[in-house]
């Protein structure tokens, strides 16, 4: 059981006096009695301990309330959700053994307690991942997954709380670890909702736990020259005061000394003692002025303190004349003061320092560093909403909405990364490396299998899966939203494309090399541009990709270096004729070989056909049964090609002349090579499932298999040896009747 000891006693017994004080007759009747019913209880039942420290979090919890509520201004469901808050962040409780669930919650404080206890234990779960916590992203990351401003605000209230309470702790490492997220995670955040006391609290707690030694140096130092700090501040201000009063301005003037982790950022940037800041204060002058005077009046003011003090012109500041785009306002000069001290003076007005004042020109961004967008101004109306004690009502539009063009998700390793809304696991993967990219099949995210189409949602934990076999295809400048992402893909398909262009040039020179021709460039490039090629490129593409046969581009070659000679060669042949001046025969069989028909010429094949060279195109790999025709090249011989060809439309297009009906005839010529390819579910058994089919045909032989699994899916590529067309279909049809099988073509 939790006790308190007689110290912790009297401090829990004042601050729930100072809550009764603050927050008035916020609560309602019976949010006390049930708070301190559901308190008493877990602490009697030992569901709450003293944490690392030694510190009491239900003390640590009271205290952090006050915080919120005194110096940042939350109402009943911030001040509820704090003190409930212990029971939430407590590693000792079982899972399976909560004793206030979120329906409790609800029920008993409302929606809005619940909807911040909720964005709490989020944060928790996020904690536990062990992110990098030293950037940008991931304060970002922690804002998305809070969703409700109020649960950041008390997490910076809490860390302050944490950050007063273990300057006696005796675990250093303890300390050390909080003091560093204070000063990279919390102070930021302090400071882009303007609390800009806490955020100078929460930066020098933790120069005093990271840096002791620095800490109290500079605090000696300030302490020793304050008296004569307060002095010459004064004698500074009174001649100014008294110029600015008979020229009838209503004003009020202030000094303030740099926090003293400003001023270890100061002698660490410009490398110098304490001594050498000599902008340890700055003086503010702030005008009661119509707003049409404003202008003029801050110029009067900078005119008198120029005449009276020599002014270093590098150091002027004028965002007057054109106001910041945060829309600060505010007109900055340095002077050489009395002892040739230099001094800072800000001159503004009542209107621009109660916007800066609001965090609307917070400091972080007044300093150069770049600002989320549209976060500033979701901060900055939250903090409005702050000040103005609405008891918190107009939170309830700030959901995180605005974070949906933006989404943050984890690597394994636990680092963020931040991408557009929509963009999806390819995206991560050419993130990461473009390597990866190029061989990604799909991920697991959260331990769960997705394919590379998945859209990345924030706080996803993302594990690329990749596939040596695996390559880039043009369909996937559709799948990712990054402009980085697009870029790696198009270079991949350029150098596969090159790639191909050299195997391709290579294959050519080396038949060429085997006919024993020389090739010429010049009659090379007039080939190309008569088969139509723009690019050489393209031609050496088609090629590689089977577009173009080789054998057709060498006979086109021969023809146009020396047609007299191929018409005269092809002229001279007897055994072989041309098939220009062949007259095909008629199904009845009535005509041979130079018979005619009466319509139309078909040239039909069998195993007997005579007198014909011809051969089967290896761009479509036609069988007995395919629908198909020939096409006719310049030595004489016929490639039959399938009527649904890749090649057909391009044959007919530009060699129209060339080409001739075809059809089998009598039985097919032994076996043909074909290739399948079968897409499934991805099930180890699916390839033996689809072997055994095959074992069962007597009349097909295997020749090859190559599986691979790509979005998921399982896909082959399946080589058989088949007689027919029939045979053909017949083991299509047993193969799309395989279990998990969901589409079988051939290729």
């Amino acid at each position: 059981m939790l006790s308190f000891t007689d110290t912790e006693k009297t401090k829990a017994l004042g601050i729930i006096e100072d809550i009764r004080h603050s927050i008035g007759t916020a609560l309602l009747p019976l949010d006390e009695e049930k708070l301190r019913r559901i308190l008493f209880k877990a602490m009697e039942e030992g569901r709450v301990q003293r944490d690392v420290f030694g510190l009491n979090p239900v003390l640590m919890a009271m205290q952090t309330a006050y915080i919120a509520i005194d110096e940042i201004g939350l109402r009943r469901d911030g001040l509820i959700a704090t003190l409930l808050y212990p029971l939430l962040v407590n590693d000792d409780t079982a899972s399976d053994d909560v004793m206030l669930t979120m329906e409790q919650v609800e029920e008993n404080f409302g929606t809005g307690v619940s909807a911040i206890l909720k964005g709490l234990q989020r944060v928790q779960e996020l904690y536990k991942r062990n992110p990098v916590i030293e950037s940008e992203n991931f304060r970002n990351l922690l804002l998305s997954f809070a969703e409700d401003m109020r649960v950041i605000l008390i997490m910076i209230a809490d860390r302050v709380n944490v950050m007063r309470e273990i300057k006696d702790a005796q675990n250093v490492d303890a300390r050390q670890r909080v003091a560093q997220e204070a000063s990279y995670l919390y102070a930021p955040l302090a400071h882009k909702l303007g609390l800009y006391k806490l955020k100078s609290e929460l930066e020098d707690l933790s120069l005093k736990y990271l840096e002791h030694d620095a800490y109290y140096h500079i605090k000696e130092k300030l302490s020793a020259t304050k008296r004569v700090r307060d002095k010459y501040i004064e004698d500074f201000i009174e001649p100014i005061r008294e110029k600015l009063t008979a020229m009838g301005l209503e004003f009020h003037m202030k000094g303030r000394t740099k926090s003293i982790h400003s001023i270890w950022q100061k002698m660490k940037k410009q490398k110098c003692p304490f001594e050498g800041v000599y902008d340890l204060f700055a003086i503010r002058i702030i005008l009661d002025s119509a707003p049409e005077n404003e202008k003029m009046e801050c110029w009067q003011v900078y005119s008198v303190i120029t005449d009276m003090y020599q002014p270093n012109p590098k150091r002027l500041r004028d965002w007057l004349s054109v106001p910041k785009s945060n829309g600060y306002e505010s007109l900055h000069i340095t002077v050489l003061g009395p002892e040739k001290k230099w001094v800072e003076v800000q001159i503004r007005t009542e209107r621009m320092d109660e916007i800066a004042e609001k965090g609307l020109a917070a400091h972080w961004r007044y300093k150069g560093v770049k600002s989320g967008g549209g976060m500033d101004e979701w901060l900055g109306a939250i903090r409005a909403a702050l000040e103005a004690g609405d008891d918190m009502q107009v939170m309830d539009q700030f959901r995180m909405d605005l974070y949906e063009d933006e989404v943050y998700v984890f690597t394994p390793k636990g680092e963020i990364r931040k991408f557009p809304a929509g963009a999806t696991v390819l995206d991560f993967a050419y993130h990461i490396h473009s390597r990866i990219g190029n061989q990604c099949v799909g991920a697991r995210i959260n331990g769960k299998n997705v394919t590379m189409r998945e859209p990345l949602r924030s706080g996803d934990t993302v594990e690329i899966t990749t596939s040596v076999s695996q390559k880039p295809k043009r369909e996937w400048l559709q799948l990712v939203k990054t402009s980085h992402a697009k870029s790696k893909i198009r270079k991949a398909l350029s150098d596969a494309s090159a790639r191909d262009g050299v195997y391709a040039k290579e294959l050519l020179e080396r038949r060429f090399k085997n006919r024993k021709i020389e090739i010429e460039d010049s009659i090379m490039h007039q080939l190309i541009k008569k088969m139509g090629y723009k690019e050489v490129s393209e031609f050496y593409l088609a090629i590689a990709n089977e577009q173009l046969d080789v054998l057709e581009v060498i006979e086109r070659y021969l023809e146009i270096k020396n047609p007299s000679a191929v018409n005269s060669a092809t002229a001279a042949s007897a055994e072989t004729r041309s098939a220009a001046d062949f007259v095909l025969r008629e199904p009845n069989g009535e005509e041979g070989l130079h018979g005619k028909s009466g319509s139309s010429d078909v040239l039909v094949i069998d195993r007997n056909l005579k007198g014909v060279d011809y051969s089967l195109a290896k761009c479509c790999h036609p069988i007995y049964g395919d629908d198909v025709f020939g096409f006719v090249t310049v030595s004489g011989g016929i490639k039959i090609h399938r009527e649904d060809c890749p090649n057909a439309t391009a044959l007919r297009e530009r060699f129209g002349y060339r080409v001739v009906k075809a059809r089998w005839s009598g039985k097919g010529n032994g076996q043909y090579v074909i290739t399948l390819q079968i897409i499934g579910n991805d099930d180890i058994s699916i390839v033996n499932n689809i072997t055994s089919v095959i074992a069962k045909e007597g009349n097909i032989t295997m020749r090859s298999i190559n599986i691979d699994t790509i979005d998921g899916l399982f896909r082959g590529t399946l080589t058989v040896m088949v007689d027919d067309t029939s045979r053909l279909e017949a083991l299509a049809k047993k193969l799309r009747s395989v279990k998990g099988v969901k589409a079988v073509s051939r290729l």
